[in-house]
């Protein structure tokens, strides 16, 4: 992994932790508490997070998109990163979050297509900022 990637990774990891805080923790955390399915207990306290993983699962999920821009779809602006982050982060979170539903029951539908939306957002701000580096750092 070149330098370009791993920096404009760690840049969109920080984005999808700051967005996930953002929306998950504070603006909708009402809204899918309410779109739980009917297990109950399987959502930690912020006391009981496992923060380590968390981080790292931010990191990586920038790491991911990073990869996939630089070195596959070779994107280098910030309307780019955007379409494309969004583009992957539905198709992604779709998948899952249907899957997820399908065999779980931690959720209901419509808080499949809330999480998917937001996962979307996230994945479209985090594309930007990546975008946005690629195409700086090539100039550079």
């Amino acid at each position: 992994m070149d330098t370009r990637t791993l920096i404009s990774g760690l840049l969109g990891g920080i984005v999808y932790w700051l967005l996930g805080a953002l929306f998950y923790a504070f603006l909708l955390a009402d809204l899918f508490e309410s779109l739980s399915g009917s297990a109950t207990g399987v959502s930690r306290a912020p006391e009981e997070m496992v923060w380590w993983a968390l981080v790292l699962g931010n990191l990586l999920m920038g790491l991911g998109l990073a990869y996939i821009m630089n070195n596959w779809a070779k994107i280098s602006t910030l309307v780019a990163g955007v379409k494309a982050g969004a583009l992957i982060g539905l198709l992604l979170a779709l998948g899952y979050d249907l899957v997820w539903y399908a065999t779980t029951n931690l959720i209901q539908l419509p808080g499949v297509f809330l999480d998917v939306a937001t996962f979307a957002v996230m994945s479209a701000g985090s594309g930007a900022v990546i975008g946005w580096w690629l195409g700086r750092s090539a100039r550079a």
